[in-house]
């Protein structure tokens, strides 16, 4: 069987990671400013990305930020500075037609693999990260790159977290993670957007009961969909009790001591992983595209079908 288009693109992280990084100062005066007021938008993954780094920047005092669903136009109607728009494939409907509805209303920035494509000709600015474009449907290195961009424009050295996602694609998965039948994912903070990506990768991939909470709020209620069957994994720090609190329902709980980017990447290997045990395709999901574009909307050149369509 041929190796997937997903797997060498999860591989292919550190690298991507790497560039992100030497990007960040020549884009310095692109990327958010400290104290600019911004809403972050996305769909699917890169919304829940967006809602990781909203949390991140807003930590670290950079400036008060919101993350949206990019269906949402709430952004409009509010006194924003800028607006920022993460996109692979620069052709999802709602993020479109939000840039068209901002446009000379609200400065617009926008992180896309397709610069040349309807959301990057509608943002007054863009980043072109077509180095971290992908063949698979699901996303993994751009959003991962998207954010890693964005950590490094807030001052995050990324080192660290390039050395720890090359040890957590090369050290093996342990082998009974792949046998429990419901995963749990936790953050605290900025992870919690993190730890709703890990889940949701392993539901479009390998279509398995998943759930994610932020780490306190596990403890009010889904706690009780814990057993022995359950993998509770926390991805960033680990609230204290939360491990005896877990380990008591029978399920195997488990945190990674490495930064919390390069956790999703072992998330987005166990993701492949359950796949193959389960006979399916990692690049080619149940019911999802690499861009949703919805009947009545905008609809793409032919050109822009073309690049959709690549893989």
């Amino acid at each position: 069987m041929r190796a997937s288009h997903v797997t060498a693109e999860i591989a292919g992280q550190p690298d991507c990671w790497r560039r992100a990084a030497a990007l960040a100062g020549p884009l310095a005066d692109l990327l958010p400013r400290p104290g600019e007021r911004i809403a972050v938008v996305g769909c699917g993954t890169s919304y829940l990305i967006a809602r990781a780094y909203a949390a991140l920047r807003e930590s670290l005092g950079a400036g008060e930020t919101d993350a949206f669903p990019a269906s949402d136009r709430t952004p409009l109607g509010r006194g924003y500075d800028r607006l920022v728009a993460l996109t692979r494939s620069g052709t999802t409907t709602e993020v479109v037609d939000l840039l068209s509805g901002a446009a000379g209303r609200l400065p617009t920035l926008v992180l896309t693999g397709v610069p040349d494509s309807p959301a990057g000709r509608l943002a007054d600015r863009a980043v072109d990260l077509s180095f971290a474009d992908e063949r698979s449907v699901v996303q993994t290195r751009f959003a991962t790159t998207a954010l890693q961009l964005l950590r490094a424009g807030l001052g995050v050295d990324l080192a660290p977290s390039v050395t720890d996602a090359e040890l957590a694609l090369y050290e093996p998965l342990p082998q009974h993670w792949e046998k429990h039948g419901q995963f749990t994912f936790l953050g605290t903070g900025w992870t919690v957007g993190l730890a709703d990506e890990a889940a949701l990768k392993l539901r479009e991939v390998a279509r398995v009961w998943t759930e994610s909470y932020p780490a306190m709020e596990y403890r009010h209620g889904p706690i009780s969909v814990s057993d022995r069957a359950s993998l509770v994994w926390c991805i960033g720090p680990v609230p204290a009790g939360l491990r005896e609190e877990v380990e008591s329902t029978g399920a195997v709980f488990t945190a990674d001591a490495v930064d919390p980017v390069a956790a999703l990447v072992r998330a987005q290997r166990l993701a492949v992983a359950l796949a193959a045990r389960r006979g399916l395709n990692p690049d080619r999901p149940r019911h999802v595209s690499r861009s949703v574009i919805l009947a009545g909307a905008f609809r793409p050149t032919a050109a822009d079908a073309a690049r959709i369509l690549r893989a």
